[in-house]
């Protein structure tokens, strides 16, 4: 056998392999085991679904996340993952945010394969022929995901080339935001709908989709409402609208041209920076420099600075292109940036602040999604309030990054506990930890996965390069 055939064998071997030195006691034992399970009931052979009952496919930021806390019991699994995504890429360079299961039916979720259209409303922009996506985006947060992944076996991960197979596709996608995407002209990423975003039906978007008239009822069907409450869910008038803006962008043949819907969000961008970062790490791996990239990242951090944080407010701000200006409300997005190791001192100052006050952490267990003292704030109502597990594993990093450890010690437990005990809640209220939306959620398992190993051996992976490395690294 040879050593790429073994490493590939002891990867399966620890498919969801248990280290009991990672988790010396029963309770912390049984988190492992019990996140664990769902990552294996939910995985599909080749990927990942989010839930099997409310997100039949492969969700695109989601995976990118399930790989980070996968690459704890299969290496090769959560390597897999990301290499599945990447396949459905297109060539523009755009990563769609859906990979759609051929064998799941049609009606299993809306909008299916037969409204994105995608191999001949997208053949311009270079969509594939052989699986269906859709035509929208998510946050980019593969890169990282794909230099964690790395880190975790780099004999297999060598071995199989994932970085060099992987690593151009990356940067194809990162060229289509910052050159088709930068809507606004000043060097940012926009979104074109709210779902782009991931925080679908976050309050910042409601000044922006109220020039968006909706979709009659009767054109579709939600079959989110089969597996969800009602009340957790966005309304009806909201995804009308959001039918409405992907129906328009698929019979522009998704051209990124002036949309009705064009705005920057802080943490979209912050992503982008992040693992921009990662892309310099990665090319280092691979034999280059990777200093234009960090330059890069650093023009991008200023830019993010300049054109959305607020200093009254003491958070960054979505801007709306089509509006005029940012949008006054108050989200997890605008805590996100928090992650940015090169992020003015102040600013990282002033974020923690926020994070710690009464807009975010009055009362709370963990970090809600909307603004506490916002009139639309909602503790159930999907991102309009409630707590997600992906923005708080986020905000745990950047604290860290910040030199927060005792804050980021107490988010990293508050999280595993809570979702442990939610059964892995999609989301949960932030004051109770009440589950809300689909259990057995796939990126909850897996990042309280990854939180517990963290807690295990701490310094295994340093969520930044040292200090000095990055001030020794040249401009390009």
């Amino acid at each position: 056998m040879d050593r790429t055939a073994q490493l590939t064998a002891h990867a399966l071997d620890r498919e969801i392999a248990y280290d009991p030195l990672s988790a010396p006691t029963a309770g912390q034992r049984s988190v492992h085991v019990r996140a664990a399970r769902v990552l294996t009931d939910n995985w599909t052979g080749t990927s990942t679904v989010p839930s099997r009952s409310l997100y039949p496919h492969q969700w695109s930021w989601d995976s990118a996340f399930i790989a980070i806390g996968l690459r704890h019991l299969s290496p090769l699994r959560a390597q897999t993952e990301l290499e599945t995504l990447l396949a459905a890429q297109w060539a523009d360079g755009r990563i769609p945010h859906i990979v759609f299961n051929p064998s799941v039916p049609l009606d299993a979720y809306f909008p299916s394969p037969d409204f994105w259209r995608s191999s001949t409303a997208g053949r311009a922009a270079g969509a594939p022929r052989t699986v269906q996506t859709s035509g929208i985006v998510q946050p980019p947060v593969h890169a990282l995901a794909a230099w964690l992944v790395h880190r975790a076996d780099p004999g297999l991960s060598r071995a199989r080339g994932f970085l060099a197979n992987v690593y151009p596709r990356l940067a194809a996608w990162h060229r289509y935001l910052l050159h088709r995407r930068d809507l606004g002209g000043g060097g940012l990423a926009s979104v074109v709908h709210p779902w782009e975003q991931g925080m679908d039906n976050s309050p910042c978007w409601d000044a922006p989709l109220a020039r968006v008239t909706p979709a009659p009822a009767r054109s579709f069907r939600r079959a989110d409402l089969d597996h969800g409450a009602a009340e957790d869910r966005p309304t009806d008038l909201d995804y009308g609208r959001y039918v409405r803006l992907a129906t328009d962008y698929r019979d522009a043949e998704y051209a990124d041209r002036t949309r009705e819907f064009a705005v920057e969000d802080p943490a979209f961008n912050a992503l982008l920076i992040a693992s921009e970062h990662a892309l310099a790490r990665i090319a280092r791996e691979l034999g280059a420099t990777g200093t234009a990239r960090h330059a890069r990242a650093e023009r991008l951090t200023a830019a993010l600075v300049d054109r959305l944080w607020d200093p009254e407010k003491e958070i960054f701000l979505c801007r709306d292109l089509r509006g005029g200006g940012p949008i006054p409300e108050r989200s997890v997005s605008g805590l996100v940036p928090l992650i940015l190791p090169e992020l003015p001192p102040e600013i990282a100052a002033a974020l923690v602040r926020t994070l710690g006050g009464p807009h975010f952490g009055t009362g709370t267990r963990l970090v809600p999604s909307y603004d506490l003292l916002g009139e639309a704030f909602d503790p159930h109502r999907y991102w309009r309030g409630p707590a997600w597990f992906n923005t708080g594993w986020l905000l745990e990093r950047g604290l860290r990054e910040h030199g927060e450890r005792d804050r980021a010690d107490a988010l990293r437990e508050a999280l595993v506990r809570t979702a442990d005990a939610s059964g892995f809640a999609e989301y949960v209220d932030p004051y109770t930890g009440e589950a809300c939306g689909a259990a057995g959620f796939s990126w909850t398992a897996a990042l309280a996965l990854d939180l517990h190993h963290q807690r295990q051996a701490p310094h295994d992976e340093p969520h930044s390069e040292p200090h000095n490395e990055r001030q020794n690294l040249g401009k390009s």
